[in-house]
Formats: structure tokens, C-alpha cells, sequence
């Protein structure tokens, strides 16, 4: 069986530099902290924590959606892909960001428990607040 759940988080930067990093190998890698390959093309494969995430690109709305397949290395051979879905849209804060992640086994509940929050949405908070400091510097 397999679930699906949503999360929203309020990022410090621009809808369009938050789609830019996502699909960017470089960016992907600065604003989590691990080794990310990804690219802005749909159909292409990437990687991200260190090959702990794999997938494809699925459709994207340059600046506002990016959706993905997407496994971890705890998915078990049997398993199907799951489906993450990401809308960006501008608010007072900068950007919300929307996740849906569906069709993810019922047995990796640590992905919308805490996954999310601690390797996704913490580091790129901590990124994008870093780059608005530096740009006025």
C-alpha cells in the first residue's frame, strides 16, 4: 500500500532562484548540503544525497512546478516510484513552497515525519537567508 501527504514551507528567496537551484546540480548541492546531479530538462534522470535519491524529471513550469519520480535506496525493489510535485508561489515572505509527495509506501513514513523538514526545507532556508545576506554585503 501506499500513501500520500503535503507540506508547505515559507522560503526567503524568489520563486525563480528556488526553481534554478532545485534543477541545478550546483544548486541542488549548495542549498542541501549533499551531492545532487540534476538537470532543467523533463525526461532526465538525477541524483541527489549522494545517490540516496533517484529519479526523473517529470513536467516543469519553469518558476513554478517542478515534478519529479523519486526512490530513495530504502524503497524496496517491488516498490513503485512516488511522485513528489513542488509548487512555488510568491508571498510576503518570498516563497511558499508546496509539496505534494504521493504513492509513497506506507512503510517510509520518516519522509513527511521529518525527512522533508531536516535535508530539504532547513537547509534551503538557511541557504537562501545566506545569499540575501550576502547580496547586501
Amino acid at each position: 500500500m501506499t500513501y500520500e501527504f503535503t507540506l508547505t514551507t515559507e522560503l526567503p528567496a524568489e520563486a525563480k532562484e528556488i526553481y534554478k537551484h532545485w534543477l541545478c546540480s550546483e544548486g541542488h548541492t549548495a542549498m542541501t548540503g549533499a551531492i545532487a546531479h540534476i538537470t532543467d530538462s523533463t525526461g532526465q534522470a538525477y541524483d541527489a544525497w549522494d545517490g540516496y535519491i533517484s529519479g526523473e524529471n517529470v513536467e516543469l513550469e519553469q518558476g513554478y512546478k517542478i515534478v519529479q519520480s523519486w526512490r530513495t535506496s530504502h524503497f524496496s525493489p517491488d516498490d513503485a516510484d512516488s511522485i513528489i510535485e513542488i509548487v512555488l508561489q510568491a508571498n510576503t515572505a518570498g516563497t511558499l513552497l508546496t509539496l505534494n509527495h504521493r504513492n509513497v509506501p506506507d512503510e517510509q513514513t520518516d519522509y513527511e515525519k521529518f525527512g522533508w523538514e531536516n535535508h530539504y526545507f532547513t537547509p534551503m532556508k538557511r541557504r537562501f537567508e545566506w545569499l540575501q545576506l550576502k547580496a547586501t554585503l
